[in-house]
């Protein structure tokens, strides 16, 4: 599946639903390439293509997240043939939030189930200024953050293709304020890491305020990059989520 915003590297035709990654900041539907190949036989994984990267490297980055998250929203409102699971990672997690949000709202498409990753709750933004610091900072903060060894962003040339993408996606990240107004239909579970240093478990039970259904909290060994490393116990949360 090729469009604008959607790619999916393993067709399922007969898959029982459909899970749709949402990437972090910086981040690629080609960071969930393998998770398309290795999923449960049950379930087709897609994934968004943020502008400014691979194959969308031209477009320039989207600065407003409402813009994002609609866009998003319009391009899965189609895809209601069968149960949809919103998975979104450190931003992508607060993308996926609000996709949510704008299918419901707009387009009258209640996800199956909504697993966020690595990030606080809306209501608790994070902050930051990381978008505003100095390349090679920001490459030592990725380093640290841990999904990235920073070889190839250490490159002068390498930062010029890379680093935009990342710094418009940090903006993002640490200026997003929560709006009221409806909640998520939908169950939601938090995942994080035993050692994120970006969320704890106190702070990710915060997200059952962002759901009018059922929350739990998935925690697996690891730092803000867990699913490096888990990515088969991360598949098997999102088929015990999907019916």
């Amino acid at each position: 599946m090729t469009d604008l915003w959607l790619r999916c590297r393993t067709r399922k035709v007969a898959s029982r639903a459909r899970v749709v990654c949402l990437p972090h900041a910086g981040g690629t539907a080609g960071f969930y390439l393998s998770w398309a190949a290795n999923a449960p036989a049950g379930l087709e994984v897609l994934a968004v293509q943020y502008p400014g990267r691979e194959d969308r490297i031209t477009e320039p980055c989207t600065a407003d997240l409402d813009e994002l998250s609609d866009a998003i929203a319009a391009a899965l409102a189609p895809l209601d043939d069968r149960p949809l699971v919103l998975f979104g990672h450190s931003l992508g997690a607060i993308v996926a939030y609000e996709v949510a949000r704008t299918l419901e709202t707009a387009h009258g498409v209640r996800p199956a189930h909504l697993v966020v990753s690595g990030r606080r709750a809306p209501s608790d933004p994070p902050g930051g200024d990381v978008h505003r610091w100095p390349d090679a900072d920001m490459v030592d903060e990725l380093v640290r953050l841990g999904g990235t060894d920073g070889t190839l962003l250490r490159q002068p040339e390498a930062r010029s293709v890379y680093l935009p993408a990342i710094r418009a996606d940090f903006r993002l990240a640490e200026t997003y304020r929560h709006r009221p107004g409806p909640e998520p239909g939908c169950p939601l579970t938090a995942v994080i890491g035993t050692g994120d240093t970006e969320v704890n478990a106190e702070q990710a039970r915060q997200w059952a305020a962002h759901t009018t259904a059922a929350f739990s909290l998935r925690q697996l060994p690891g730092g803000h990059f867990y699913l490096l490393k888990e990515e088969e116990a991360v598949l098997a949360i999102l088929e015990g989520t999907a019916w």
